[in-house]
């Protein structure tokens, strides 16, 4: 068992109730066995007024509460039928509270899709969202402006492309969530000491712990949340309001970007390719709005890009093999912009601000040096040559400004720069230009290296390969430590970025392979499953990145690079160009406020000019620029103090005093839900049926290609994980459990896709009543049948032939003798269970349960080996040292030994007194190999 695991948020499923006065937001964990409630005033015109009173309550207290809420609401006696508690909305998360001209509004989560599982840790999409005003009509006062502040606030579209976790902090990387629990017990069992009373009385209502009870030590779990990277947190100013007021499990971060995975089979073994991108929510825009950096060294189209590969046979975080890869995308960080006013699809590009000695620059690389560590290796694709200075202007600016910084650096961190006109070399015929990316590649990730959370294969070191010994970043006992980032820019930082990106990022997939034991050769080459499946996955996160940031999807591809696209190609890549540049002409300013309003950049006033009004929002996103600066940093030390202590390791993954002030730590006993992944991923707990455990689809045409390639999609995905709960299964429960709400991801999670019988009306009723008397439980690996009735299957409708899915024709009608034994069969089984039985019945006396294996770890990778006396070693290392020609000396007891075995051994022949006394002689003599070389060793047998 691990000694420290990340903690699941408590509140997976809410359910808002309203009434004339508040709201009552009541949520419960995925199991709904514990519960808080949120209390929210209705009352107040302007105000916020949360109360959160701690407590958690179990299913029959909530009732109970809910009960007495909707009585004492209730009107007069004159309409007795109204209630006075009704249910608003179901939910699966609070997006934040915002507040415009008048009241608060709750941004709540109505729709969730699975997008990925990293070690059991599921990450969702948001699918849709729901806007709630608070208060209430009576008190509401009402402004003119209000209607279209609320439009622009949902020209955001939440269903595109946000990301949450409930249990995994998606805006840190994989290495750092998996370096903060492999830190040493004595850091967290210090930073829980002061907590440890609290803790202890909490446990003894929240969970069970069975060694308590027989008088044994429990055992404990430093259950571990960390503070978010608020870079990447699109969230925490709508959250800011009530974060210090409501618990921790009310609070829920999202993500914006990319995510997705592809699931690979490699000689048998599953291999998971997660790929997310998170997009800096600092100086965030839109494409010709948002250019350069702002004065704090954030800038624009700025987004942390991370590969995770795993092998998905062992999902522990502890126990399975996890690595991962980061590098960045980010506009060039000067002071620079373009002016759309001139209605061209290139605006001439300008610099803004004289910056002599590099301080934006300055203040952007301390950032990444702090989260990366050293080595920063800067690939710059702009343009060198062109007829009139355009692209030319940022590489003659930025140079200069890494010069500058670098001469202050220590040689061993200083800042690489790689200039390399991409464009150009595209152009030419004699130039392949993915060959020199890879060489660039290669050379970066073998500087960097990767992360990986277990140490070298046997493999690697009985077939060694050349280039894996030159692999950098930093070697620790627990495996390897990427330390260092490739930043990638072009002018856009779309397609010319995306395709380097993409290279970097594939031979950072043949290290991490080999890495893991998968494949022979840290090298993959292009026209194979796996890159062509990674290639997928990278132009949907390039097509993503670009209609974020500039409109429209991805101009140039890999293939255009490769020379292997099809001649239609030419005709989309003009499309795309003309929608990127309608985008930036008419829609671009609209998203750019809407995207100021939701991160809260701008906040509505009745004493300053509105959004619409304002000409620019320079000084929004410039805050410095409003004040002179109290303290002005150097210009020599120009990095955070304590960072060059600790490189190349990044300073934000170092166990400091600053780091572990961000990480909140409980003591926990291991059987405490807040930190058993594994009934949060595979809910045994739950009773789903037949048709939402084996999820595949069977259509009319068995012939078509399309629905053969559904089937067989469905499958694969229906094969992942156990779905969630059936709608018929939950619309089954009693309405006055009104905190058991739907989950309205049924349709469209990757883990419940519907089966679709395409029977009659009149069949598909009578197989639905037959289906309801049939459920499965599911026990993390064992489906347990439970039948209530046993139908008679002998009169339906002939169905659609399914052989080609199953290996038999369903539509055939059974023979008489298969009919008969299944009678039988039921007829036993239901006879079984009517049987009496008045004495207690011993379980110990009917089955006696052993273990299959003693080694605490059960995986076929890996065992823990047998223990073994210190006799039995020293027998077995003097035989190993005898066959290596190291033979100890003969000590008395062996010689009484040979004796006694010469004594009672009957007459040996003349060849084999000779061998044997060769043997003796050998034992006695090491040197014999040196004179008799043709003699092998034949060691004596003992047995006789």
């Amino acid at each position: 068992m691990p000694q420290s695991a990340a903690i699941i948020s408590g509140i997976q499923r809410m359910v808002l109730y309203e009434t004339r006065a508040r709201y009552f937001l009541v949520g419960s964990n995925q199991a709904q066995t514990k519960h808080r409630v949120l209390k929210i005033d209705r009352t107040e015109p302007k105000d916020l007024v949360i109360i959160d009173d701690k407590h958690v309550y179990n299913q029959q207290d909530v009732r109970e509460l809910l009960g007495r809420l909707d009585l004492g609401n209730r009107t007069k006696i004159g309409q007795k039928g109204s209630s006075g508690l009704s249910r608003a909305v179901s939910a699966f998360g609070i997006v934040g509270f915002v507040r415009f001209l008048e009241g608060y509004y709750i941004v709540l989560i109505t729709k969730r899709r699975k997008m990925a599982d990293i070690g059991g840790h599921s990450i969702y999409k948001i699918e849709d969202t729901s806007m709630i005003y608070i208060p209430n009509d009576s008190v509401r006062v009402t402004h003119p402006d209000e209607a279209r502040y609320v439009r622009i606030f949902q020209n955001m579209d939440l269903s595109s492309n946000f990301y949450f976790s409930y249990s995994y902090d998606l805006s840190h990387s994989l290495q750092y969530n998996l370096t903060l629990l492999q830190r040493p017990y004595e850091l967290w069992s210090s930073a829980a000491s002061s907590t440890e009373e609290e803790v202890h009385t909490q446990s003894k209502q929240d969970c069970f712990d069975i060694f308590e009870d027989e008088g044994l030590p429990t055992q404990v779990v430093y259950g571990l949340q960390n503070e978010p990277y608020y870079k990447y947190v699109w969230n925490g100013k709508l959250l800011e309001r009530v974060k210090d007021i409501v618990h921790h499990d009310w609070l829920m971060y999202i993500i914006h970007g990319f995510c997705g995975q592809s699931k690979l089979l490699i000689y048998g073994r599953p291999v998971h390719i997660t790929l997310i991108a998170r997009r800096s929510s600092k100086f965030a825009g839109t494409r010709f709005l948002k250019r350069g950096a702002n004065c704090e060294g954030d800038v624009a189209n700025e987004v942390e890009t991370e590969q995770i590969v795993h092998d998905a046979s062992v999902m522990s975080f502890t126990a399975g093999s996890y690595s991962s890869y980061v590098q960045v995308r980010g506009s060039v960080p000067l002071y620079w912009s373009q002016d759309i006013s001139t209605m061209m699809p290139k605006p001439p590009i300008r610099l803004d601000q004289a910056d002599p000695y590099a301080h934006v620059a300055a203040l952007h690389f301390d950032q990444m040096l702090q989260r990366f560590g050293s080595p920063i290796i800067i690939l710059n694709l702009v343009k060198k040559r062109e007829k009139r200075k355009h692209e030319k202007i940022l590489s003659e600016e930025l140079y200069p400004a890494v010069i500058n910084l670098n001469q202050f650096l220590p040689p061993d961190h200083c800042i690489d720069y790689i200039a390399w006109d991409m464009a150009r070399y595209t152009k030419s015929k004699l130039c392949n230009v993915l060959d020199r990316l890879s060489m660039i590649a290669e050379d970066v990730v073998k500087r960097t290296g990767f992360f990986i959370n277990r140490s070298d294969f046997y493999c690697h070191t009985i077939r060694p390969d050349d280039r894996w010994g030159d692999v950098g970043g930093h070697i620790t006992i627990s495996g390897r430590v990427q330390t260092g980032v490739l930043r990638t820019n072009c002018v856009d930082c779309l397609d010319r970025t995306n395709t380097a990106q993409f290279m970097v990022g594939k031979c950072a997939l043949a290290y991490q392979l080999y890495a893991l034991g998968m494949i022979d050769k840290p090298k993959l080459q292009f026209d194979t499953d796996c890159v062509r499946l990674f290639e997928e996955l990278y132009e949907d996160h390039g097509d993503t990145l670009s209609l974020q940031y500039g409109g429209s999807q991805l101009v140039h591809r890999v293939k255009t690079y490769r020379k292997i696209a099809p001649w239609t190609q030419h005709s989309k890549d003009i499309m795309q160009t003309l929608s990127r540049y309608y985008s930036n002409a008419f829609s671009d300013a609209d998203r750019q406020d809407a995207i100021n309003l939701f991160l809260q950049v701008y906040q509505p006033s009745e004493t300053k000019p509105h959004l619409w009004e304002l000409p620019t929002d320079f000084y929004l996103h410039q805050r410095s620029t409003m004040a002179l600066p109290q303290d002005r940093r150097s210009y020599t030390l120009w990095w955070s103090e304590g960072i060059l202590s600790y490189l190349p390791v990044a300073y934000d993954e170092v166990p400091c005093d600053d780091t572990m002030k961000k990480v909140k730590v409980k003591r926990v006993n291991r059987f405490d839900e807040s930190i058993d992944i594994y009934t949060e991923f595979f809910k045994p707990y739950e009773i789903t049926s037949f048709d939402d455990t084996f999820c595949i689809a069977m259509t009319n045409s068995a012939s078509s290609k399309s629905n053969k390639e559904e089937t067989l999609l469905q499958r694969k995905t229906a094969a992942s994980a156990p779905p969630p709960p059936s709608e018929e299964a939950i619309s089954s429960t009693s309405e006055d459990d009104s905190e058991e709400d739907r989950d309205d991801e049924g349709s469209v999670s990757q883990r419940s896709t519907p089966i679709k019988l395409l029977t009659e009306s009149g069949e598909s009723s009578r197989i639905q009543e037959n289906r309801e008397q049939c459920a499965v439980r599911w026990t993390g690996g064992t489906f347990i049948c439970l039948l209530t009735q046993i139908p008679d299957y002998s009169r339906e409708i002939q169905q659609q032939t399914v052989k080609e899915p199953y290996g038999l024709n369903l539509a055939v009608f059974p023979a008489e003798e298969d009919l008969l034994t299944y009678r039988r069969f039921a007829h036993l089984g239901e006879s079984q269970h009517r049987v009496e039985r008045t004495e207690h019945i011993n379980l110990a006396n009917i089955s006696c349960l052993e273990p299959v294996s003693c080694f605490p770890e059960d995986s076929i990778y890996a065992v823990s080996p047998p223990l073994v006396d210190r006799n039995s070693r020293d027998v077995f290392e003097s035989h190993v040292m005898t066959g290596q020609g190291q033979v100890r000396a003969l000590c008395r007891d062996d010689i009484l030994m040979y004796r006694e075995y010469v004594k009672n051994r009957v007459y040996p022949s003349a060849e084999e007194l000779h061998l044997h006394f060769l043997a003796l002689w050998r034992q006695l003599c090491p040197f014999w190999l040196n004179l008799y070389p043709q003699v092998g060793y034949m060691p004596v047998d003992m047995s006789h």
